[in-house]
């Protein structure tokens, strides 16, 4: 129900005083940037808006995210991003715990896998929560729908999740924000330490897991 109001919501916005193709404008970057920008002081609340939709339903936010750099710069797009991501993240947990957790629980819940599992998020759920959120690599809409099915309290998850994304949100961002400088004939120097942080974020559990293995 949450995902379909926020979808028909963010629908009717885009689509305001327009005949423009919704689809077109979802996947392009500079038509993103241009709406939010026409909604004026009620970009921060569409903005939210849009990635509790994209989350809530699976949509990667990622360009979102990006945009959100171009918008508002590095700290307050970081800011707005890491808000609106959680958000939608708990409302993907939300509609997990209460339409699948019961259903999940009775049938796999008694497996040892599953037991010992449970035993560990019920002990350290918050760590759990931030180790995950820190792996970039990490499917961000899976594990949103995956921790409503565990005992993990929301309060965790909420605090773990916020915490855990900040380091990726704001690497993403200062792509947005060295991009849109790059393209408006400004130095491609930030543009390439922003892709050379990425890569190395990618990389650092593979790394981190090489180096416990030796």
């Amino acid at each position: 129900m949450l995902a379909a109001f926020c979808l028909a919501t963010g629908a009717a916005i885009f689509t305001a005083n327009s005949n423009s193709n919704l689809l077109a404008i979802i996947f392009n970057r500079q038509a993103l940037i241009q709406r939010f920008a026409q909604t004026g002081k009620d970009s921060v609340g569409f903005f939210l808006l849009a990635h509790v939709a994209a989350n809530a339903v699976g949509i990667p936010g990622t360009l979102l995210v990006i945009v959100g750099g171009s918008l508002y710069g590095l700290w307050w797009g970081a800011l707005w991003s890491a808000v609106g991501a959680t958000m939608g993240a708990v409302a993907a947990f939300g509609m997990a715990r209460y339409f699948l957790h019961d259903w999940f629980a009775a049938r796999f819940h008694h497996r040892p896998l599953m037991k010992k599992l449970n035993r560990t998020l019920q002990n350290n759920g918050l760590g759990c929560v931030l180790i995950v959120r820190f792996s970039p690599i990490s499917p961000f809409n899976v594990v949103n729908f995956a921790f409503g099915l565990t005992p993990v309290p929301l309060r965790l998850y909420i605090f773990g999740t916020f915490i855990g994304i900040l380091p990726g949100t704001l690497a993403y961002t200062w792509l947005g924000v060295s991009g849109a400088d790059a393209l408006s004939g400004g130095s491609l120097l930030p543009l390439g330490c922003c892709l050379t942080v990425l890569m190395l974020l990618s990389a650092l559990p593979f790394l981190t897991q090489r180096h416990r293995s030796s």
